[in-house]
């Protein structure tokens, strides 16, 4: 008599089958440098990867990019995703999704209508390993940007959907299976974005469509509640003045907007507070820039001796301050310096800060994409000069240490690396040997050669 098949050996199974036909595919496609040329066959994989494939070619999607583009800032992605419509529904999204996964070794993602992914949460240990093919917020998760997988997908054919391995179009997803259904709007029906759940073979495990099927469900019905409260409100409650928005990060309350300062590859530094932005000069570009990296303060010593090359000048600062004090209170009076020590009364995000940060956490992919240079790159400020070369060594070291040959080229394409030999070595042996970006490296380091020889 025949032993019977196990049902969960036979699932097994044929989930193996799926992943030696995808495999095989893209063996084929590793046969053709433009895509799948008309009427070809992939025999043994689903229909909707093979409609998805193609799709993925006629975007001129890459499969051997390693990393999805990142599309929106740090600086855009707070504000942007502050008015997002989903915003409203991320609590429901986080008891229902994110709170587990946490446990469950699993990420969840939630991305607007175009598949740009906006938060990306969830067991850190994962979401190390998934900044390695840029899953991070402010990335472009669609089709056209790289190919089949759950989030693009999804929002494509407009349902919910599994991706396994390597059914993914990019070959760097392949050690990933992602669960993704799309979010509608709950009046208009009008597609508003995407949840996703990305992990190991549990996140396309049978209940997980039902998951967060269920979750898009119970965030829809919330955000309906929401509206039909908000509009009740507005009906019942007297007409009265707006009250104007608090600056977010003042140690008086939370508001709208997040305060920043842009430092990097400019010399005159940007700030933005309260949803206003104006350039400073450039001593004011470095004075804020100071304070902001010292939240605990500087006396005037120590300010003095961090702007001043040599002997600092205490008297010549405080006639700084005074102007600086006048810029700020015009743009925001409650962002004017405190005194004894010098202080911000808010706080102040510096991009030099978010690369750092970035580099913290092993994340230089995304420290190389915030990365637009160095840090107020004229300035002779004895504490400029430090912050600047501390930020550009730590992303130097990052990247040639763990960097891709795509990451090396990018860092090399910076001013600061125009003459660095060894990024460009580094990125000569991780390039494939039939690379056309071969050619180019080889002429730059001949170029250098040339010039230190001569």
């Amino acid at each position: 008599m025949r032993n019977p098949i196990h049902p969960a050996a036979a699932v097994n199974g044929a989930a193996e089958l799926l992943q030696q036909h995808a495999r095989t595919g893209h063996e084929q496609l590793e046969s053709w440098r433009h895509g799948l040329p008309e009427g070809t066959e992939l025999h043994g994989l689903r229909t909707l990867i093979k409609e998805s494939w193609r799709r993925s070619a006629q975007f001129n999607a890459n499969p051997d990019q390693p990393e999805a583009p990142l599309v929106i800032d740090l600086d855009e992605l707070e504000e942007y995703r502050r008015r997002h419509p989903l915003a409203t529904i991320m609590p429901v999204i986080q008891k229902l999704l994110i709170q587990p996964s946490y446990e469950s070794g699993l990420l969840v993602a939630v991305g607007d209508e175009l598949g740009r992914l906006l938060w990306v949460d969830g067991n850190p240990a994962m979401r190390r390993r998934a900044e390695g093919m840029m899953f991070v917020a402010g990335a472009d998760w669609s089709e056209a940007a790289v190919g089949t997988s759950a989030p693009g997908t999804a929002l494509a054919l407009d349902r919910g959907i599994q991706i396994s391995g390597a059914e993914h179009y990019k070959r760097s997803v392949h050690p990933w299976s992602c669960t993704a259904v799309p979010f509608h709007d709950p009046d208009s029906g009008a597609l508003l974005g995407v949840v996703d759940i990305t992990g190991t073979e549990a996140a396309v495990a049978p209940h997980t469509l039902s998951l967060v099927e269920a979750t898009v469900a119970a965030a829809q019905a919330q955000l309906r509640v929401e509206r039909l409260q908000l509009a009740a409100t507005k009906h019942s409650a007297p007409a009265r003045r707006r009250n104007r928005p608090s600056v977010v990060g003042s140690r008086e309350g939370t508001g709208l907007y997040r305060n920043s300062l842009q430092l990097l590859g400019r010399d005159q530094a940007v700030l933005s507070i309260g949803g206003r932005s104006v350039p400073l000069s450039a001593r004011h570009s470095e004075i804020l820039a100071l304070l902001g990296t010292r939240p605990e303060g500087l006396s005037a010593e120590e300010l003095a001796l961090a702007l001043y090359p040599g002997e600092g000048s205490s008297v010549t600062l405080r006639a700084e301050m005074v102007r600086l004090r006048k810029v700020l209170h015009e743009l925001e009076p409650a962002a004017v310096p405190e005194s004894r020590p010098y202080r911000l009364p808010i706080d102040l995000g510096l991009d030099a800060a978010q690369v750092l940060s970035c580099l913290q956490r092993g994340a230089h992919r995304i420290a190389l994409e915030t990365y637009k240079g160095a840090v107020l790159p004229h300035s002779e400020a004895p504490g400029i000069v430090e912050l600047r070369e501390k930020v550009s060594s730590l992303l130097r070291e990052a990247v040639l240490t763990d960097g891709s040959a795509e990451a090396l080229l990018k860092y090399a394409g910076l001013p600061e690396a125009k003459n660095d030999v060894d990024v460009r070595l580094a990125a000569l042996r991780l390039l494939p040997p039939r690379s056309p970006k071969r050619a180019a490296v080889v002429a730059e380091l001949e170029r250098l050669e040339s010039e230190l020889s001569g």
